[in-house]
């Protein structure tokens, strides 16, 4: 039976290149967003070779959480991989004495809360599914964080805590879902050329080519993808909890 992966907030940049990686893996494809549909992306999918379709879910909201899991289910019978990469930038960077409320709750509910509560609700999902029996059945999930998570951006402080939060996330499911055989990684993407990244491409350019990264090149989806298709392979699944930094080696301390 094919195996199932859902990839939050896929339609675009890192997300659409986990998609793509892990429908060339073999796996069937649920594409995601908040969208309501978008059919030219599944259509470059599938002409790609990817097995997918498209089911729209804003992580924020519970009922969005709750419907596209059970949606998943009841049509495939399964669920063998999630990538939670759905996530925001604040609107507008401010230097973090000026940081305002709105902008903190708006990035906590969708990159921290939302991919929280996605864990616990697959968690469930795959639990009950192993319970049943389902053959050749070892789900793993996946958070893409961020190297924000441990650096000091102080123009963006909201995002740096929504993704050190997603880093705590992910060890505390690691350690809970440890008894079931369920893995849990999270990718830590470094400087990726996607649209978040577009307006500050001029001054990651500069910082590349000053050394900043021992790779001195933008990343790539693709970079990304390669290491959540590691994860989700098999052969790193007794290194639950593990991360894996996609960041051309920026977390590498060095004099």
């Amino acid at each position: 039976m094919q195996k199932i992966a859902l990839v939050t907030g896929s339609r675009r940049g890192i997300g659409l290149g986990i998609a793509r990686a892990l429908g060339k893996e073999g796996y069937f494809v649920v594409v995601s967003a908040t969208a309501t549909q978008d059919d030219a992306v599944i259509e470059k999918l599938q002409a790609e070779g990817v097995d997918c379709i498209y089911l729209p879910c804003n992580i924020a909201e519970r009922e969005d959480r709750e419907r596209i899991l059970e949606d998943v289910c009841a049509r495939y019978g399964r669920l063998d991989v999630l990538v939670n990469n759905a996530g925001v930038a604040p609107a507008v960077r401010l230097d973090l004495l000026e940081t305002t409320e709105e902008s903190f709750d708006h990035l906590m509910q969708i990159n921290l809360k939302g991919t929280f509560f996605m864990c616990q609700l697959a968690a469930r999902k795959m639990i009950d599914l192993q319970q049943k029996g389902l053959p050749d059945y070892v789900p793993r999930i996946v958070n893409i964080s961020s190297m924000s998570a441990y650096t000091s951006s102080t123009s963006r402080g909201e995002y740096c805590i929504s993704k050190a939060g997603i880093s705590m996330t992910t060890k505390l499911f690691a350690d809970r879902l440890a008894e079931y055989g369920i893995p849990v990684f999270e990718v830590r993407p470094g400087i990726i050329q996607t649209d978040m990244t577009a307006g500050v491409t001029e001054k990651y350019q500069k910082l590349i080519a000053e050394g900043i990264t021992p790779i001195k090149r933008f990343g790539q989806p693709k970079d990304v993808a390669d290491c959540v298709c590691a994860a989700v392979s098999g052969l790193l699944d007794f290194a639950t909890g593990q991360v894996l930094n996609a960041d051309g080696g920026f977390h590498i301390r060095r004099l």
